[in-house]
């Protein structure tokens, strides 16, 4: 891992959700670099963290609560989706608290060998497990209406098409400065423009090389059958697509009459969640220490007795 800073996001907001008392059993979906799981250890609970990040698991066996016996920090080498499957082979039915923090980590953006972003060149990689399709293999293969789809569905990019042409007359890739430049000169990029619009391409390609959608959906599922009465879940997000998501699922898991008439009600009558929050922003000051944590969203909600959903 690098030597750089890295801060976990709304952390007093995410423990406060939490409330973890000694004892409690938690889940750190997305261990990273551990802050989180940090705060929650300080707090007296045993964390069982997960991360398909072999970097990140590596970074944590180091750490001592790993070393106690009993340990109060188990390290899970799996996708957050599997963590029902995974604690139920622990042995652990059921737990105190569950927090997801969605996306890339801060670790993986500043090492320019993984491939994340365009502030630094490197190998156009993306890979969060660093296994399997990379963003060059996708990105030189796939055809081009292929890559529009994932450009204006995850990237939300209404250039799309113009984007994708562009990728396939500049293939083969192979990093990711060459990417950045071909979006920008696709699209007209000024210096002095506010926002870099290889930013868009670059978020849909990640999330698409990591699934990370029906990651969040199977992760959320996992987590209401694993949450005991009064479980809380935390989960910080980072964008619309994301938020919009987890959003859906904690509305419709909950007692909270839906604004939309397009939203059928029915699943309302056995609320599985309720104290459902609002969304959460950081504020000025802490955007000031980390201007990471501008676009993030926390919300949270408590687990009813009622057994989950078929659904989930």
């Amino acid at each position: 891992m690098t030597g750089a800073p890295h801060i976990p996001v709304l952390l007093d907001e995410v423990i406060a959700a939490l409330d973890p008392q000694p004892g409690d059993v938690v889940i750190d979906a997305t261990f990273g670099a551990g802050g989180y799981t940090r705060a929650l250890l300080e707090r007296g609970a045993t964390v069982h963290a997960f991360d398909r990040d072999p970097d990140a698991i590596a970074a944590g066996e180091a750490w001592p609560e790993t070393k106690v016996d009993p340990p109060r920090l188990v390290l899970h080498p799996h996708r957050f989706s599997e963590m029902a499957e995974v604690m139920t082979a622990a042995g652990v039915a059921r737990v105190d608290g569950i927090v997801m923090d969605i996306g890339v980590s801060s670790m993986q953006l500043d090492q320019a060998h993984r491939g994340f972003a365009f502030s630094s060149d490197g190998p156009l990689d993306m890979r969060m497990s660093q296994d399997g399709e990379s963003a060059a293999d996708f990105l030189n293969t796939a055809d081009e209406k292929s890559i529009a789809d994932v450009l204006y569905l995850y990237g939300e990019e209404r250039q799309s098409r113009r984007v994708a042409r562009a990728i396939v007359a500049a293939r083969p890739l192979e990093t990711t400065g060459e990417l950045a430049r071909i979006v920008r000169k696709a699209l007209g990029y000024k210096p002095h423009d506010k926002k870099d619009p290889a930013t868009r391409t670059f978020q849909a390609v990640r999330i698409h090389i990591n699934g990370e959608l029906d990651e969040l959906s199977h992760g959320l599922s996992a987590a209401e059958r694993l949450l005991c009465e009064g479980g809380r879940l935390a989960v910080v997000s980072f964008h619309s697509l994301e938020d919009r998501i987890v959003k859906r699922f904690l509305r419709e898991a909950s007692s909270t009459p839906s604004a939309s008439r397009h939203v059928p009600l029915a699943a309302q009558d056995d609320p599985v969640f309720l104290q459902v929050s609002k969304a959460i922003k950081p504020g000025e000051a802490e955007i000031e220490r980390n201007p990471r944590a501008r676009s993030s969203v926390l919300r949270h909600a408590t687990r009813t007795a009622l057994p989950a959903r078929e659904a989930a």
